[in-house]
């Protein structure tokens, strides 16, 4: 029990370790903007909602947080953050790199209205190198080749929505059940 306590104690650590620096949004934008098919994404999306690290964590019981930034047609119009709260089995803890883009304005206007959350169909992609995933809200697919740089994805629009994730470190096992939950303000003038 010690042992799990431990493994629990340290994905809290990497869940509050995963705050954001501003240098992080411009580099976690460009991150995306390399990662294959994602790239298209930026030259007929609307809007994007960008989250250079969320923290996950969880025994039993988990939870993540993260802060981010939406952008409308490449402009910074506002903050965002996302919570999660998970019920299943799981073990352990994750970082992650979070981007949604917006089709058009009604999806856009859906996610910025001030509260927002994805049902429990949504679930986030890890795209690791190597690995392969689908989901995203119910609709994109993921799979990854090498490493960060140079991760292959693909993916579409569900709902007027798609959504990529590129793990950054950590490990998390298990089924969870849950959405995430995301809470918009205007950015002051």
């Amino acid at each position: 029990m010690k042992r799990y306590a431990s493994f629990v104690a340290g994905a809290l650590l990497l869940l509050c370790a995963a705050g954001s620096r501003a240098d992080d949004y411009s580099d976690s934008i460009q991150l995306f903007k390399d990662a294959g098919d994602s790239k298209g994404f930026f030259d007929n999306c609307y809007g994007y909602a960008i989250f250079p690290g969320i923290g996950k964590g969880g025994f039993i019981v988990g939870g993540a947080h993260g802060n981010g930034r939406v952008y409308k047609k490449g402009a910074w119009v506002g903050d965002v953050s996302m919570t999660q709260v998970n019920i299943g089995f799981q073990i352990g803890g994750e970082a992650f790199r979070e981007i949604i883009f917006f089709q058009d304005q009604r999806a856009y206007d859906e996610f910025t209205n001030g509260s927002f959350e994805f049902g429990a169909d949504a679930t986030a992609v890890a795209i690791t190198a190597g690995a392969g995933a689908s989901a995203g809200t119910t609709g994109a697919s993921a799979n990854a080749s090498g490493g960060q740089r140079d991760a292959k994805t693909s993916g579409k629009y569900y709902r007027g929505m798609a959504t990529f994730v590129i793990l950054k470190g950590g490990a998390m096992a298990g089924v969870s059940v849950g959405g995430q939950k995301f809470n918009y303000k205007p950015k002051s003038s």
